[in-house]
């Protein structure tokens, strides 16, 4: 049976459509990103599922049971979900172990088997040494750590975070990505994770639902969405690409599936000019204009591969790389 499903659920504000026609089917201990940019429907989505506001129209089912409809939600506190908040929203004036604990003094559990899954969680998530300090004397990463114990201490069935990394610095978000994947892997909670960063999206999730206005533009794991994009949106906002237009259809190209050097290829090469360069220490970030051609190409190289500014070189470019996409 399938965990969580989302049936054509929809969610209108006066004439604006948040969330038109969305469904997702999600298996127990499945981790789904939902991926897009700011507006386009995924915090209104997970809101939905935590109970915060009905649908206007579709269904929610948990475990075969309806949990949401446009005639009324099961509240969020009897819903057996736990969600982590952008803020943490993690008390100033309790504890690290306070805070984690506080979700099962609300239950009414005995005083020993609270402390005894407070440490537990708390080694897991490597804060034990930091159980009696508070949220002021803790960084970022810390507190991201204590909300996700919290999130996790009172074995949820769901689990829902909303931009949990937006407010950490590039290193600490690249770091929490793969610590929220090891929680995952160690806990098995169902997830949904809403972001507007790929990177954290495809490290994290077994699928990916990238979202556009409202609505669901595709649904697959990561290396199919970034392999076989099925349309010109998903294509441009997994990764980076080139977009090469052929008898009146689309291609997406990725700038890693381009070759490129000084000597003619034995096949498929094509004569071009380096017009631009960024240096990013793992690759160099070329831009190249085929001659003829008004448009020019973002290539990816190693990083001892040099070209210098007007230097003409040769592409090679494989057919079976382009994969044609949907305007």
């Amino acid at each position: 049976m399938s965990k969580l499903i989302l049936r054509n659920i929809a969610r209108s504000f006066g004439d604006f459509q948040a969330v038109n026609d969305f469904s997702l089917e999600m298996k127990p201990g499945e981790f789904v990103s939902l991926l897009g940019p700011s507006g386009c429907g995924k915090t209104t989505t997970l809101r939905m599922i935590a109970g915060f506001m009905p649908p206007s129209a579709g269904t929610i089912e948990m475990d075969g049971q309806v949990i949401s409809s446009a005639a009324g939600v099961v509240p969020p506190e009897r819903r057996r979900m736990s969600m982590i908040f952008q803020s943490y929203a993690i008390w100033p004036n309790m504890t690290v172990g306070e805070n984690v604990g506080f979700g099962l003094e609300v239950r009414k559990l005995p005083r020993a088997e609270i402390g005894r899954r407070v440490d537990r969680i708390l080694e897991v998530v490597q804060m034990g040494a930091l159980k009696g300090r508070y949220p002021a004397e803790l960084s970022g990463g810390q507190q991201q750590r204590v909300a996700l114990a919290r999130a996790i201490v009172v074995e949820p069935e769901v689990l829902l975070l909303d931009e949990p990394l937006s407010n950490l610095d590039a290193n600490l978000r690249e770091e929490m990505r793969f610590e929220i994947r090891r929680l995952h892997d160690e806990f098995k909670i169902t997830t949904v994770y809403v972001t507007h960063d790929q990177s954290e999206a495809m490290v994290t999730s077994d699928r990916i639902v990238v979202m556009n206005k409202g609505r669901i533009e595709q649904i697959d794991p990561p290396h199919v969405l970034y392999g076989k994009p099925r349309s010109r949106f998903v294509a441009g906002f997994i990764g980076r690409t080139n977009f090469v237009e052929r008898g009146g259809a689309t291609y997406s190209l990725r700038p890693q599936s381009i070759g490129l050097s000084v000597a003619e290829p034995a096949a498929n090469g094509i004569e071009a000019e380096i017009v631009d360069r960024a240096y990013l220490g793992e690759h160099w970030d070329y831009q190249v204009k085929p001659l003829g051609e008004a448009k020019p190409l973002r290539v990816s190289a190693g990083p001892n591969a040099i070209f210098e500014l007007s230097q003409r070189v040769w592409l090679e470019i494989d057919p079976a790389a382009m994969v044609r996409v949907e305007a």
